[in-house]
Formats: C-alpha cells, structure tokens, sequence
C-alpha cells in the first residue's frame, strides 16, 4: 500500500496523494530530519546504498521514502540547506532532489554536492520538464534527469542502481588509473645520475606530445618502463598500451600480429583478429626489440606512420588507427642503416625523439637507491625483516659492473633477501658473481663480448690485458701468470698495444 500511495504521490493524483498525508499527519515539524540525523549518529547498514531525498512537498517525500526504502537506507530533507549539513556529515550514495524548492534550487545543491571529497550519484527530478534544464543539470554534474509526472518508481529504481553501477565502474577505472600512475609515474624510476635526469626531463617534455620515441639502451636498463611512464603522463593514460616483443615473433607472424589479419590470409588463420595496431586505438603501440623486424614490416609499418593507414593480411581495405607509437631497441640502429638492414627513412620516422638509458656501471650513484628499494619490495614479499645492506655487501655491489644492468641488480637483491638470515643482508647472501673481485669480473665482462662480437679482437685483448695488470698492481709476472702467457709475450703484446709505460 505504501508503494501505491508513493506512485500516487510521485504522480500527483490527490485520491491516493491523502494516504500517505494522513500517515503523516502525527509527525512533528521537522521530523523527517530529526529521524535522518539520528540514523546517521546510529550508524546504517553499509551494504545498502543511501538515497538522501530532498523535496519541499512532505507528501512526495514521505511517499518515495515509503516506495525505496526497502532497497536503499532513505534519509530525506525539505530544503537544499538542510540536505548540506546531511552531506557533510555523511557520505551518501545517491542524491534524489527536486529542481524546484525554497531557497536554493535542485541544481545549486548537485553542484555543491559533486564538490564533496566523495559526490554522490545526482538525479534531479523536476515537474519543470525542458530540454534547457536537462542540459543545465548535467552541466553541474547530474548523472541523470527525471520528470515527475511521467516516470513510474520501478523505472526510478532501474535509473538509480544503473546511475550507481556507472558511478562505481568510474571509481574502478579512477582508481586504476591512480595505481597506475604510482607504479610507472615518472617519479618512480629511481636516477640520480645526470645522464637519468635528462632522461626525467625528456619524459615529462614528451609525454604530452603524439611524437614517436625511440628508446636506445643496454637489456635490463629500464626501456620498457620509461614507455609506461611516457604513456601514463600522456594524455592517452586512458587508453590502451600495448606492448608487442618483436624479437619474440617470427618474421611470418609479426606482420599479421601488428596489422591483423582476415579469415583464410595464410594457413591457420581460422577467423579474422584485429592487430595489435586496431587494439592500441586511441592509445600507445609499444614495439620493443624494434631492430628485429623485416624488410615487409618496415616498409608497412614506414606507411602507417607517414599516413596513419594500413590494411590487414588478406585484405584490400585500408584501415586507419589514432595510436601513437612508442619504440625500443638494445641495437645501434644507424649501424643496422649502414649496413643496409634497416631502412633510413624508418629510422628518422621511429627517433623524432630519441631517449638514451645509459648501462648501470655508468650511474653508480644510483645502485644505493635502486638497492633499497628492491629490498623493501621483496622484504614486503617474502614476509622478512630485512632492512638494510652491510658495508661490506653495498661495496660489493658499488664495484660490480652489472652487466644485466637494473634487472640484474634486482635479481641479484630478490636473491639476497630470499638468502638473508636477519635484518641485513651480508656479502654471504649475494648471489656468487657479485661477490667476484672486480678485476675477475671485468675480465668475464670482456670475454663476454668477445665471445657475442660485441667487440673486436684486438680491443677484447688490449682489455684483458689492463685488467690483469691492473689486478696485480702492475707486477707483468703475475699478470702473465694470470692471463696463462709467458712474460715474453705479455712484453710483446703491450709493445703492440703502445702499453709499455703501464
């Protein structure tokens, strides 16, 4: 019955508008309020939303109270400076209020409401019906816009609680978004260093931009997270960020997996699927390993960025696409144009910008910070007490050349702290190679590139040949001994490497 009485009221037919009048006819003045406040102080259940209903007709209020009330904790107030003092002293769901009342309207109120640190989701509802109200009250925030004399409270509720599900899906994505921006905030890549300031600088120039980035460094320097922060300080931070390992892909496959492919292009393509361009719309493309795509990929990948068009495997259409493209590389790329494996044109099409991560041993400044806070994660992770590194384990790491760079040095703490056995990680729990005196390990460094061609033969053998003496404090016996040559030819290679006088 009070639901009939509601509806009659909501709808202004007086027969039925009496009932629930004549319900309230022993209620002091005021009291709707008074019973508001009290639940607030008393606290409510906080699995069901609140609905503060503010209406100057007590009819209409006491009939949506009665017809919502079994769905929703009602509060109701009879003016907007009421309803104010109800929202500063709680957090509400929803705000159902009338556009016409005394003193301050429905629209002065939703505006001052979605001003609170947490605004409720705002409906307005008015018997004033126009299109310039509608388009007034989602300027100050409404979420959505009623007419009294039309809308059946089934309908109300429907509007409400899928007012409420969007409202809750734009906390989510707020709050996605924020924890985001903590995890690959520009703030959050740990560099002291001047070489890493400059590259803090060129991140926060960029970031606005829908300029290419071309991000050049060592494996393990950190490439991928400088592509994050340039897309979560853009303006794009909303949209997708897709990442594509072109190393990780044949040449046969990356092609399709960039620009998508129709139903029956090649065998084993059962059904058309998007590329990894389509899925970045309106967002940021990641290639990382970019130095290792094809001939075909580079000239079709040269077209998109020149044109901003494409067309999938199989297909005649041209497709366009709003993505910026963020690339990343551990190769010298001009080297790769000279020697006529990448084409030049791309080249200067992925670098508009180009951003260098320098190698860890050449920012030893920065091994301290990026140590600590390696450790507080894994500490927080495995559940230790682990707070700081002994002298002697932090000159270790000071002296190591990282050849992995930071994903090494990260490796290398996750293992300490995995090892540690108190509150400070000693020498004893770093992982065997960093425990290497420096010399030895330069020397593996050197052999190393040998071995990948990194470097030449002559230079590796000049290196090895300094870092032996350098360990034997320039006695050329020991250095000889060290290096598994006799002294005649140690004296001969250094006569060679103009190295006598080391």
């Amino acid at each position: 019955m009070h639901r009939e009485c509601a509806m009659a009221s909501f709808n202004g037919r007086k027969a039925k508008v009496r009932c629930c009048t004549k319900a309230a006819a022993t209620v002091r003045p005021h009291e709707d309020v008074t019973r508001a406040v009290a639940a607030l102080s008393s606290g409510h259940d906080m699995t069901t939303p609140t609905l503060l209903i503010v209406d100057d007709e007590k009819p209409t209020r006491d009939g949506l109270r009665a017809a919502l009330e079994d769905k929703f904790d009602v509060y109701v107030a009879e003016d907007a400076a009421t309803a104010m003092q109800l929202l500063e002293r709680e957090n509400f769901d929803v705000l159902l209020t009338d556009l016409r009342m005394a003193g301050e309207d429905g629209l002065k109120l939703i505006t001052q409401a979605k001003a609170r640190p947490k605004p409720p989701v705002c409906i307005l509802m008015t018997a004033y019906g126009s299109e310039d109200v509608a388009v007034e009250a989602m300027k100050r925030g409404a979420d959505d816009y009623i007419a009294k004399g039309k809308l059946q409270i089934d309908e109300l509720e429907l509007r409400i609680q899928r007012a409420l599900k969007r409202n809750a899906l734009e906390v989510e994505n707020t709050q996605l978004h924020q924890r985001l921006d903590q995890k690959f905030g520009v703030q959050n890549i740990i560099g002291e260093a001047p070489s890493m300031k400059e590259v803090f600088e060129t991140i926060q120039a960029v970031a606005p931009a829908k300029t290419t980035v071309l991000i050049t460094g060592e494996s393990g320097t950190g490439k991928e997270l400088v592509a994050k922060a340039i897309h979560q300080n853009s303006p794009r931070a909303r949209g997708p960020l897709v990442t594509v390992n072109c190393a990780a892909l044949p040449a046969t496959l990356l092609e399709a997996e960039l620009f998508g492919h129709e139903k029956g292009a090649f065998t084993g393509a059962h059904e058309r699927r998007l590329g990894r361009i389509e899925q970045a719309q309106g967002g940021t493309l990641f290639l990382d390993e970019i130095g290792e795509i094809d001939a075909t990929t580079q000239v079709k990948l040269l077209r998109f960025l020149g044109e901003r068009t494409f067309e999938r495997v199989g297909s005649g259409k041209t497709l366009t696409a709003d993505v910026r493209l963020l690339s990343a590389t551990n190769k010298d790329l001009l080297a790769l144009v000279k020697a006529g494996k990448f084409r030049e044109d791309l080249y200067y099409r992925l670098a508009v910008v180009p951003i260098h991560l320098p190698p860890l041993r050449e920012r030893v400044v920065d091994i301290p910070a990026l140590a600590t806070a390696f450790l507080k994660e894994f500490a927080t992770d495995n559940g230790k007490p682990v707070k700081s590194f002994s002298t002697e384990a932090m000159e270790l790491m000071l002296a190591y050349r990282w050849p992995g760079n930071v994903r090494e040095l990260r490796a290398a703490i996750e293992h300490a702290v995995v090892l540690c056995r108190g509150d400070q990680v000693l020498a004893r729990d770093l992982p065997a190679g960093v425990r290497t005196p420096p010399i030895v390990a330069l020397e593996q460094e050197t052999r190393e590139k040998l071995a990948s061609g990194q470097l030449s033969m002559k230079e590796g053998e000049k290196q090895l040949l300094i870092h032996a003496l350098q360990e034997c404090g320039g006695n050329r016996s020991e250095a000889a001994k060290r290096l598994g040559i006799s002294r005649r030819t140690l004296h001969r290679r250094l006569h060679e490497f103009q190295l006598e006088g080391f």
